[in-house]
Formats: C-alpha cells, sequence, structure tokens
C-alpha cells in the first residue's frame, strides 16, 4: 500500500466496486456481481453521482482498486441543524484486508464529513459483523442508538 488514492468513483469502477460488495458472507447473500452488472447497479450509481449530498469514493493502490465507501450528507433539524455524515458501504479487496486500510478509510471518511460541515458521523453495521463493532469502537464510535428496518 505505497500508492494509496481516494478518488469519486466513475462508472468504469462500477464492477469492481459491486465484487467487493458481494465478498464476504453478508455480501454473497444480498449482491449480484454477474456480469453484465444488473441495471440496478447503473441506476443507484447515476443517482449517487448527480446527488451533492452523496459521494462514492473508490481506494486505488498504485491504480489499482482496493477499497470503497460511500458518504450520504444529510441535513436535519435536530441539533440545531446539525449536518451528519452517514458512512456505507465500506468494503476492502480481500488481499489488502487486516493492512490498516480500513483505519486510513475511516479517517479520510470522517475527515471528508468534517471538511462538509458535519457535527456528526454515523454508520448502521449488521449485528453479525462483531469484528467491525471492535474496529468501529476503536475508531471511536459509540453504540448510542438501536438501528431498525423495514424491508419494503
Amino acid at each position: 500500500m505505497s500508492e494509496l488514492s481516494f478518488r469519486p468513483a466513475k462508472l468504469a469502477d462500477l464492477p469492481g466496486i459491486v465484487t467487493m460488495l458481494a465478498d464476504d458472507e453478508l455480501g454473497r447473500q444480498r449482491e449480484d456481481s454477474a456480469s453484465p452488472l444488473n441495471t440496478s447497479y447503473l441506476n443507484a450509481f447515476a443517482a449517487i453521482d448527480r446527488d451533492p449530498n452523496q459521494i462514492m469514493v473508490v481506494v486505488e493502490d498504485q491504480s489499482v482498486l482496493v477499497g470503497c465507501l460511500q458518504i450520504t450528507f444529510i441535513p436535519g433539524l435536530s441539533r440545531l441543524g446539525m449536518w451528519r455524515g452517514q458512512i456505507e458501504g465500506v468494503r476492502i479487496a480481500a488481499d489488502h484486508r487486516a493492512k490498516g486500510l480500513g483505519r486510513m478509510m475511516f479517517e479520510w471518511a470522517i475527515d471528508e464529513c468534517r471538511r462538509r460541515g458535519c457535527g456528526l458521523v454515523q454508520l448502521t453495521t449488521d449485528k453479525n459483523r462483531i469484528d467491525a463493532h471492535h474496529f468501529y469502537e476503536a475508531l471511536g464510535f459509540t453504540a448510542s442508538h438501536e438501528g431498525m428496518k423495514l424491508a419494503l
């Protein structure tokens, strides 16, 4: 990991992003990395790309895609109109895991949230990802709320 670069994702990165999203136990159950890509990914990428409150970021090591994450910048009235940064879809290529890249990616994302005026950074994590919980806590995140979802 000698020459890491962070940049907004391009459409050409989408197959690699989807491959990373699918490359774990939970991802294999809910993602479709077949080629050609499911048009749902193309539509979602287009929506993210045109929304100024969204950023899909890729991380490259010597021009090789090694990580990705998405940040949603959320305006709100609570907490005196505080903006929040929501970090989602964090993935690291299998051959780059356990080398400190996750910490670097979160430090970058937190700095980006700060730069965009956010007063809070939040994320959700699957209850089955115990190792991820420890990682987030080591970064300073606290499990202060109980999250809920409703599948539609």
